[in-house]
C-alpha cells in the first residue's frame, strides 16, 4: 500500500489480497490487484495526495455545493444535512450526485424531498 493509506485501507487491502489467494483468483498478481482496488477507492473517496491538493487549492469538484465536504461523506450523513437546504439547493446536490457518485438511495432521498 502507498504512503498515507489510512489503517482502514490498509485493513481492506489486507482482506482483498486473502480473498483473491483463497479463491484462487488473479494468481500471482493478488497484492497488485488488491492494490489497484484500494487506490481506486481512495481516489474516489478523495484521499489520494492530488485529491487533497485540489481541495485546498479550491478546485474540488464539490466547492460549489451547500454541504461542506460533500464527496467525503456518506449517504446517512448527507441526508442528515438534506433539511437544513432550499430546495435549490436540494437540486444542485441532486444534479451533483448523478452525474459524480450516483448513489439510487440518496437520489431516493432527494427525490422525496424535491
Amino acid at each position: 500500500m502507498p504512503r498515507g493509506a489510512g489503517k482502514k485501507r490498509e485493513r481492506e487491502y489486507e482482506e482483498l489480497k486473502e480473498k483473491f489467494h483463497q479463491l484462487g483468483r488473479y494468481k500471482g498478481r493478488e497484492e497488485e490487484v488488491a492494490a489497484r482496488i484500494v487506490n481506486k477507492q481512495r481516489a474516489q473517496s478523495g484521499e489520494t495526495k492530488g485529491a487533497k491538493e485540489e481541495d485546498k487549492l479550491g478546485k474540488s469538484p464539490d466547492r460549489d455545493l451547500p454541504i461542506k465536504g460533500y464527496d467525503h461523506l456518506t449517504v446517512d450523513q448527507v441526508v442528515k444535512r438534506l433539511d437544513s437546504i432550499s430546495f435549490k439547493e436540494l437540486e444542485l446536490v441532486k444534479s451533483y450526485e448523478v452525474e459524480h457518485k450516483n448513489r439510487k438511495t440518496l437520489i431516493e432521498q432527494l427525490d422525496k424531498r424535491l
